[in-house]
């Protein structure tokens, strides 16, 4: 779009990413001087996509090497009707008179390429007088004296008819000189008698292809536009495409607001369009006004207003799809413009009278087709000037069908509707409804600031003293995200219960603010309020104050307050608000390290949990997170999965971001636990990106935390990336002193290289911990951030303190009666007896270690354990234990995909002592040698057979073919056997 000599001169617009594309024309340029190559190179791509940049590139390039360069475009008039050879014609335009005295060829060509004779008609065949032209033409460019010439023809999708003789009388019959011939065009607008041309020229060899694509989106951000916000910058590539003259027009456009509509990059569009007659622009403005799509019978009834005149709208449309304006989808039944982006630049050009008529065409065509409500409302919208109850009922049934989809357009929506709301008495209490609703979709799009501020306008709006008539009082689901009845005036429902699932909403978007005296300011004033709420929303109440108390780490505050709360929701059976507290509750305990009671309250809260339905279940999105990170807590991981698997399906089709998040990065947490890094990886991914977009400093640093320890271990050992992964997540949360931020710069000190920084891994520990003991630290995890600090300890060279430490974490394991935080406890006393110089009493406790986290189901925390068990094992004197130790952690690591931990055993290898008998293992059979490997790495007959779904018998009788074939008689010679010749060939048997 646009002219190359526009573009090739003065004020450029800048080149991105077409490095590659700039090396391949530099490579036909230097193959042509050379006398070899193709003569011509054929640059193709959609409108905008760049190719007039990349030539007037080139061609600066060209000049500077020396080459002689002439520059032409086929102009909008060309074609069957156009002026023969226009577009060489307009190349050699570029000659002035010291060109033409200098080279005397180059003259008589500019001569010959002069306005055609009568006697060179233009049409379908070119005639003799135009063929003979052709001839001598091509005969004087072979004439051209070195170091030759370069023709880039631009637009030449537009070339008439004896232009492409011309092309194609080159191509067939290169000339002898130096000539390259570029030529650029779009591929849908060229004529099938070019294209045929140029098809048998590259199939020949005598033309080169070079198709461009779109730009990645750090193209467009680093290069294209300088200085756009991120967000903004994402979305403008999303919705250009990676086209750079579209991102430059949007960009141009959404920058400058009205102004940038007829100016700039946006220019070139209207250019484009200023040929089209008044029912080919009609159509394309009808087009940009129902978002680019649209059938034929719509556009006819949006822009003829019902007087259907289908004859003259299907010549518009041919018209429009010669131009490639407009293009049908694969089945023929939509229409679409070009591209995207033409839609919202081609609206912006409209005057808004204009835009606003047509807007109101479409709603009323598409309300004629029964389309559905949400599918009309973005015409309602735009076409609504004045209040009109129906359509604002339409507007508000469209957010609500769309909000768990879309809730930032469901937001836009309701705004438009309390923009035209009048502010009058009978109006009031339906203004409020709108405004909850419009808070609700606000904190689910990420807009959690503004949703606040809106209900803090709503909360002083609907005042302790106004309470309308109690009407409608089931017209509230309860939860945080409140669906509410439509209307509009007073006598609907008790605006005191309106005011009371605002306070919910603000306190809960207060809490992901990380605004926890201000969430609780407000809840307990709600509570105290006379008369107070009725007893389900009570309920909710406690529930949530409990949670800022939570995740402030001041859980004891409220316990005393649940029992009772608990029993009234029992008394009214009430299960709904029992879940909730029964899950505040589990975790609030399994924090404070009450494995007891958290697992009985986990337990029937789960019961409640798996018997509601999953639209009951969506108004639980925060209780069933709750239940899950309860869950992890007490490591109950396939129960925690199961729950976080169905939640997570469930918030996506609700809608349900904050909730989204966090199950994500509980399943994230899970998996790689349970030894599925990879997958465990993709989740926290998800976790963080949904995060990102909800905004909340805690939420984004915690779940960016957890990624990075996620990372840590996919990674090789010493990749440098989860380190700055974890500081980025600790620096997101700042000076925050909630759950969430605690755990953040906790979880910095995994990634803190223990061996390098040791003195930086105990600061992380003891800044967020509080004390030497970490008091201040999550209960149900301290052993394990106590084992750390251990070996941060030791590594300082403070063994006493490592000790006390040690024993700490082993008195608070013993006390929770946690697997996997006792096997941390292990671990950390094993490094403590290593320092001391008892082998064999150090790979006992990483034993016994590996044996707790099995019995959880912690195969990572397992594999680890094996791996440092190893070591020490065989420093003991038993070898054979040790290289299945080994082995057994090493294939864990692996198939787990922690390539951390298989870095770790590649480098803690045990070596098999000197004398060990051998054996004759290579006569072994692949079945044998697979059980040979199992029974070293200790594993009992019927663990084999389970393994490889073998009969018990059948793996004795394998057993005792292998004695008999190595000579060895124990299982305990065959690992040793197993052992060296695993370390013989530098693998072990199974890879």
């Amino acid at each position: 779009m646009g002219t190359f000599m526009d573009l090739a001169c003065g004020d450029r617009a800048p080149l991105v990413g077409r490095a590659r594309e700039l090396d391949r024309l530099d490579a036909s340029l230097r193959r042509r001087t050379a006398g070899s190559g193709p003569m011509a190179v054929d640059v193709t791509g959609e409108p905008g996509i760049g190719k007039t940049r990349l030539l007037a590139e080139f061609t600066a390039r060209a000049r500077r090497q020396g080459a002689t360069v002439l520059c032409g475009r086929a102009s909008p008039g060309d074609g069957d009707h156009g002026t023969p050879f226009q577009a060489f014609a307009d190349a050699f335009a570029d000659l002035d008179r010291g060109d033409r005295t200098d080279c005397p060829a180059l003259a008589a060509l500019a001569e010959l390429l002069e306005p055609a004779p009568a006697s060179c008609p233009m049409g379908p065949g070119t005639g003799a007088a135009c063929d003979d032209r052709v001839r001598r033409i091509a005969a004087a460019l072979g004439r051209i004296p070195g170091p030759g010439l370069v023709l880039v023809l631009d637009d030449l999708h537009r070339a008439d008819p004896v232009s492409v003789a011309l092309v194609d009388h080159l191509l067939r019959h290169p000339p002898r000189a130096l000539v390259l011939l570029v030529l650029a065009r779009r591929e849908r607008q060229t004529a099938p008698g070019l294209g045929s041309v140029l098809s048998r020229a590259a199939d020949s060899g005598d033309l080169t292809r070079l198709a461009l694509g779109p730009l990645t989106a750090e193209e467009c951000a680093e290069g294209l536009v300088a200085g756009l916000p991120p967000g903004l910058a994402r979305e403008i590539h999303a919705a250009a495409l990676g086209n750079p003259l579209y991102h430059r027009a949007l960009a141009y456009a959404r920058t400058r607001g009205g102004a940038a509509s007829r100016t700039g990059p946006v220019a070139v569009f209207l250019d484009e369009l200023t040929p089209l007659g008044g029912p080919e622009r009609a159509l394309v403005e009808a087009l940009a006004v129902l978002d680019g799509r649209a059938t034929a019978e719509l556009l006819t009834a949006v822009t003829s207003r019902g007087s259907v005149d289908r004859a003259g709208i299907d010549e518009a449309l041919r018209e429009l799809n010669r131009r490639d304006l407009v293009r049908p989808d694969t089945e023929g039944r939509l229409l679409a413009l070009r591209h995207p982006a033409l839609a919202e630049l081609v609206r912006g050009t409209l005057d808004p009278w204009r835009r606003t008529e047509l807007h109101r065409r479409a709603a009323d065509a598409l309300a004629r087709t029964g389309a559905p409500v949400t599918e009309r409302a973005p015409h309602l919208v735009r076409a609504a000037t004045v209040w009109d109850p129906a359509v604002a009922a339409e507007l508000v049934e469209a957010a609500e069908r769309i909000g768990a989809a879309d809730p930032a357009r469901a937001a836009h929506w309701l705004a438009a509707v309390l923009v035209l709301l009048p502010d009058t008495p009978d109006h009031r209490v339906g203004r409020w409804h709108l405004m909850l609703r419009r808070a609700d979709a606000l904190g689910s799009a990420g807009r959690v600031a503004e949703s606040r501020d809106l209900l803090h306008h709503l909360i002083d709006a609907c005042g302790p003293e106004d309470r309308g008539e109690d009407n409608d009082g089931d017209g509230f689901r309860d939860g945080f995200r409140v669906g509410f009845r439509v209307g509009f005036r007073d006598g609907g429902m008790d605006t005191s219960e309106l005011r009371t699932s605002a306070v919910l909403l603000c306190a809960f978007m207060e809490r992901h603010l990380g605004r926890y005296p201000e969430a609780d300011a407000l809840l307990r004033a709600e509570l105290a309020r006379t008369p107070g709420p009725r007893p389900a929303l009570r309920t909710r109440l406690v529930v949530e104050w409990g949670c800022r108390a939570l995740f402030a780490a001041r859980y004891p505050d409220v316990r005393p307050v649940l029992a009772p709360t608990l029993d009234d929701a029992r008394r009214r059976r009430d299960d709904a608000g029992a879940a909730e507290v029964l899950t505040l509750a589990a975790l609030g305990e399994a924090y404070t390290g009450e494995t007891a009671a958290a697992r009985a309250h986990a337990a029937e809260a789960a019961a409640l949990t798996d018997a509601f339905t999953d639209g009951r279940l969506a108004d639980q999105a925060e209780s069933l997170v709750r239940l899950c990170w309860t869950e992890v807590f007490l490591e109950e991981y396939g129960t925690a999965e199961r729950h976080a698997t169905r939640g997570i399906a469930m918030a996506r089709r609700a809608g349900r971001p904050f909730a989204l998040s966090q199950l994500l990065l509980c399943s994230a947490y899970v998996h790689l636990l349970t030894g599925r890094v990879g997958t465990a990886l993709d989740l926290a991914d998800e976790s963080l990106a949904v995060a990102r977009t909800l905004g909340g400093p805690e939420l984004v640093g915690f779940s960016g935390a957890l990624r990075a320890t996620v990372l840590l271990h996919a990674r090789p050992l010493g990749d440098p990336e989860a380190l700055t992964a974890a500081e980025d997540a600790a620096a997101t949360v700042g000076t925050a002193e909630g759950w969430w931020a605690t755990q953040a710069r906790c979880l910095l000190g995994y990634s803190v290289p223990l061996s390098r920084d040791p003195h930086r891994v105990r600061e992380v520990l003891l800044r967020a911990g509080g004390d030497r003991d970490l008091s201040l630290l999550q209960a149900s995890l301290r052993p394990g951030y106590l084992e750390l600090l251990a070996g941060a300890a030791l590594a300082t060279g403070d063994p006493a303190e490592a000790e006390r430490v040690a024993r700490r974490a082993l008195a608070e394991a013993e006390r929770l009666g946690l697997p996997v935080q006792l096997a941390a406890a292990r671990r950390a006393w094993g490094q403590v007896l290593a320092r001391r110089g008892e082998p064999a009493a150090a790979a006992e406790a990483f034993a016994d270690a590996a044996r707790q986290s099995a019995r959880s189901g912690a195969i990572l925390r397992e594999a680890h354990s094996l791996l440092l068990a190893a070591p020490w094992t065989q420093a003991a004197g038993d070898g054979p234990r040790a290289a299945a130790q080994w082995r057994r952690g090493r294939r864990l690591a692996a198939e787990g995909g922690a390539r951390m931990l298989v870095d770790l055993a590649d480098r803690t290898r045990p070596v098999p002592a000197e004398g060990v008998a051998g054996g004759r293992l290579a006569e072994l059979t692949p079945r044998e040698r697979e059980i040979s490997v199992l029974v070293a790495e200790g594993l009992t007959n019927q663990a084999v057979a389970d393994r490889l779904s073998l009969s018990p018998r059948t793996v004795e009788s394998h057993v005792a073919r292998v004695y008999r074939k190595t000579g060895v008689e124990t299982r305990a010679g065959l690992a040793s056997l197993v052992v060296r010749q695993s370390v013989g060939e530098g693998q072990s048997l199974r890879g």
